[in-house]
């Protein structure tokens, strides 16, 4: 039992690896359908999600820590549907939201630039030079998501289990070199990996809980009990405590509630 996720740039053949890799051993293959998750059970509209994916830095910052609430509602949604195990996700930043657990199989694919505008221009019935500004803007994009949220280009070979370059290859042997990873013990889910897949599931459903009011606060779990930390002013410090227990006690799996307040020791 193990998750993959396959990042890729558009017209790579990543979509069409995920899903065949997903058929070959009965997995579930899913994208967008986090992005309708998060936007149901965070009640924020699918179209801000989507637009956020292509705009990330502009889009997000039009509401207030828009890029905290984001990748918390999207991380929730993501880790709550892996913990079913078995799956394989293609789509925004799976290699971000899933780091430190164990058995993911992290995989990136790439072809050259040069193929990419040619099954462009020939499924959107474009010119050659508006297949490459648009493939070149979408790539640009998604580099400054990753290195706006989280530091890192998603070009980065190191993100990744395995880079698998198209070209060199066809999409069946990028497929065969996936499931032959997969049989390896280091991507089988275990009971401890899974124990901090579960931990960091619930620890993401209360941080997206409470990032709408607190979008700066951070949040652990283990087995059940959750460590919210935050910076507030001092004078709110007793009223929050409550509100924040209140919250996150209400979120399923969680039995206790340890709140550790940094005092701001001045109101703005």
């Amino acid at each position: 039992m193990s998750i993959v996720t396959v990042s890729r740039g558009s017209y790579s053949h990543g979509r069409e690896v995920a899903e065949k890799v997903a058929q070959k051993i009965n997995y579930e293959c899913i994208s967008r359908d986090i992005l309708i998750e998060a936007s149901e059970q965070f009640n924020i509209p699918e179209i801000k999600l989507i637009r956020a994916i292509h705009d990330a830095q502009t889009v997000l910052e039009r509401f207030s820590y828009g890029k905290e609430r984001y990748v918390a509602y999207i991380r929730a949604a993501l880790l709550k549907h892996t913990q079913k195990d078995n799956l394989v996700y293609h789509g925004i930043a799976g290699h971000f939201f899933l780091q430190g657990i164990p058995h993911v199989l992290k995989v990136r694919i790439i072809t050259e630039m040069e193929n990419r505008i040619k099954e462009e221009m020939k499924r959107e019935n474009i010119s050659e030079h508006d297949a490459r500004y648009t493939l070149k803007k979408d790539d640009d994009e998604r580099r400054k998501w990753g290195i706006a949220l989280y530091g890192a280009d998603t070009w980065d070979s190191k993100l990744y289990d395995l880079v698998l370059h198209i070209d060199t290859m066809s999409v069946a042997d990028a497929v065969d070199i996936i499931l032959y990873s997969l049989k390896r013990p280091c991507f089988q889910s275990t009971p401890e990996s899974q124990r901090i897949l579960d931990n960091l599931a619930l620890a993401a459903q209360v941080k997206a809980k409470l990032v709408n009011k607190l979008p700066t606060v951070d949040v652990a779990a283990k087995d059940g009990t959750i460590w919210v930390n935050m910076k507030v002013p001092l004078s709110q410090k007793k009223s929050l405590v409550e509100k924040v227990k209140g919250i996150a006690g209400g979120v399923s799996g969680v039995k206790d509630v340890i709140v550790d307040i940094s005092p701001i020791m001045f109101d703005d």
